[in-house]
């Protein structure tokens, strides 16, 4: 089994980690795409965060008319922050038959020094890269591959700043995440 991995706080997910996803379900040999959902990002200070709970009842919601996307809660019992190679170690004494990859933005990888052990991610691990805030990467490494998935101009920030001002996310997130947001009124 060949599982990519989306990690993310998903403080909402949206319609662009989707797209993403589908495109790298679609051009790539994954059989399934998990999304990692992260209780607390070492690298982020979030603010206005939901709990662990809340983004994953709107992570399953999003999920939910894809067959081959999953939501992971593997870091809910793991400590925080949460450490990407460790993730990785979990994954694999949990699914020791199966290969992982990492699916993250270039503007990630852009700063991958600042994470705890990141050479163990990128020496054994497939890393396919999609592209953020128009930051160029010439990458000089067979394992990692950058990727055209499609770039929709959506911020889970900005999701949030336009509840917070009553303006309407109808095209920014899926259905029924949006309707877990009016009905437990969040992010106002």
């Amino acid at each position: 089994m060949n599982v990519g991995l989306f990690f993310g706080s998903f403080n909402p997910i949206h319609n662009g980690h989707l797209a993403i996803a589908a495109y790298l379900y679609n051009h790539y040999a994954l059989d399934e795409i998990w999304f990692v959902l992260s209780p607390q990002n070492p690298l982020k200070n979030e603010k206005n965060i939901l709990s662990k709970e809340q983004r994953l009842r709107m992570l399953e919601a999003a999920l939910l008319p894809f067959d081959n996307f999953k939501a992971s809660t593997v870091e809910f019992d793991m400590p925080t922050p949460s450490y990407t190679y460790l993730t990785l170690r979990k994954l694999r004494e949990i699914h020791p038959t199966f290969s992982f990859s990492v699916i993250m933005g270039n503007d990630a990888m852009a700063s991958i020094e600042l994470w705890k052990n990141y050479r163990e991610i990128i020496d054994n691990y497939t890393i396919y890269l999609y592209p953020r805030n128009n930051i160029r990467l010439s990458i000089d490494k067979e394992n990692i591959i950058i990727t055209k998935a499609p770039v929709l101009p959506i911020s889970s920030t900005d999701i949030r700043e336009n509840i917070s001002e009553g303006k309407t996310i109808t095209e920014l997130v899926p259905e029924a995440v949006n309707q877990i947001i009016i009905a437990e009124k969040l992010y106002r």
